[in-house]
């Protein structure tokens, strides 16, 4: 089948969702979950045949982890559903809501996209995630993952299409595109009309690939070179935690820290404190001069360096004279998505959030809290980079768009 005609399918689905009530979408993801766990056999099965052809193929071992299934992790991403339909219904939220001076009603209330496009590398958990999502939010999901993954999303949209259908729901609210094929990645950007968005998920090639190409409106989402900045009025031990924390607690996130700017005035009793953390938990520190007189380990940072989302055990570090001199480094190097400063400094912190352009600025705590489930949103899509319509985690309302409704008796104009 086409990718067009898929998403004629998905269109006519879509109908269906938008109308459809909270009872309803909550019994579909429930069921989707629950069909989950039954047929944990058969998803492993194909996710065994993923892992095979990754092997031969030469992945990585990270890239495997990401890609292995147990019983364990089904049972989790069954949980996430679950979850998920605890969560409130965006669908009918009005936004905000007045009485004119003429006497018209006037409410702004949220509404579905109606079709919405992902495209996602490696990770089965994603296409549940975001059939659950989309669905959730009365849209419904065309999904195209990687080839790597392609007989563990089989699988899975198997699943969730034959829940879907028994809760009362079209089956072609969810529907996955061909992965071996790179002319569906194509049709898909070029599906104006008939899909409203365009979610891609992944490495900086594939979200820059999409956002470039496309026709499609999309959400810019991921790519995540991330700051810590020790300030002058930070606490060392204090700035020595957040600063492990956000590059250590996971390497592979786009919310990890890939570069750490340190004020001079704390550097002599900062750096040899974390240059030796880094040390022990096997991070390679890329340095400026400036930091590698501090310790013979450190490698020889380069303008490359300083620009790169590692997604690995490196990070680049720099010592800077002032705020000033932190925030024109996160300004030329950043990509919007999350900066944070140590400080005990109201002003520092204060000035710092102002002027720094990222969809997160953390003070005083870890990059690694810009997700939607530590912010309290429950399920997420992914972190947008972008300035319109959706900024930083992606939950459910985010994946709306409004109208405005009307009521009067009989006005003219």
């Amino acid at each position: 089948m086409s990718v067009v005609e898929q998403a004629r399918r998905a269109r006519d689905a879509a109908e269906a969702l938008a109308v459809a009530t909270r009872t309803v979408k909550d019994a579909a993801l429930h069921a989707m979950a629950d069909a989950l766990v039954t047929r944990t056999p058969e998803i492993l099965t194909a996710n065994a045949a993923d892992l095979a052809a990754g092997r031969e193929a030469g992945l990585s071992a990270a890239v495997l982890d990401r890609l292995a299934l147990d019983a364990d992790r089904v049972a989790g991403i069954a949980d996430a559903l679950r979850e998920m339909a605890a969560l409130p219904d965006p669908v009918g939220e009005v936004v905000r809501g007045s009485t004119l001076p003429n006497g018209l009603e006037l409410r702004q209330v949220r509404v579905p996209f109606g079709v919405v496009g992902i495209i996602y590398e490696a990770r089965p958990n994603v296409t549940v995630d975001a059939a659950g999502i989309c669905l959730k939010s009365g849209n419904a999901a065309l999904l195209r993952g990687s080839s790597s993954a392609a007989h563990s999303n089989a699988a899975l949209v198997a699943v969730l299409r034959d829940a879907v259908a028994g809760a009362g729901l079209p089956a072609d609210a969810v529907q996955l595109l061909d992965a071996a094929s790179r002319d569906s990645v194509k049709e898909l950007m070029r599906a104006r009309g008939l899909v409203d968005v365009l979610i891609p998920r992944g490495g900086a090639s594939l979200i820059r690939t999409v956002v470039e190409e496309s026709t499609v409106p999309v959400i810019e989402t991921g790519v995540g070179n991330c700051h810590v900045y020790v300030d002058a009025a930070a606490d060392p031990a204090k700035a020595v935690a957040i600063a492990l924390n956000a590059k250590t607690q996971r390497l592979s996130t786009c919310n990890t820290a890939e570069s750490l700017l340190v004020h001079a005035d704390v550097a002599d009793a900062f750096l040899p404190a974390v240059l030796a953390a880094f040390a022990e938990a096997g991070v390679t520190v890329h340095g400026s001069p400036e930091v590698a007189a501090y310790s013979p380990a450190v490698v020889a940072a380069t303008d490359e360096d300083f620009a790169t989302e590692y997604l690995s055990a490196d990070i680049s570090v720099a010592v800077v004279g002032s705020l000033d001199a932190a925030v024109a480094h996160i300004r030329r190097y950043g990509t919007g998505h999350t900066e944070a400063i140590v400080t005990d400094s109201q002003a520092a912190a204060r000035e710092f959030v102002a002027r720094v352009d990222a969809a997160a600025v953390m003070v005083n705590a870890s990059t690694r809290f810009t997700d939607g489930g530590e912010f309290g949103f429950g399920a997420e899509i992914g972190i947008s980079t972008q300035k319109l319509h959706a900024r930083g985690p992606m939950g459910l309302p985010e994946l709306t768009s409004t109208k405005y409704v009307v009521t009067g008796d009989g006005h003219l104009r």
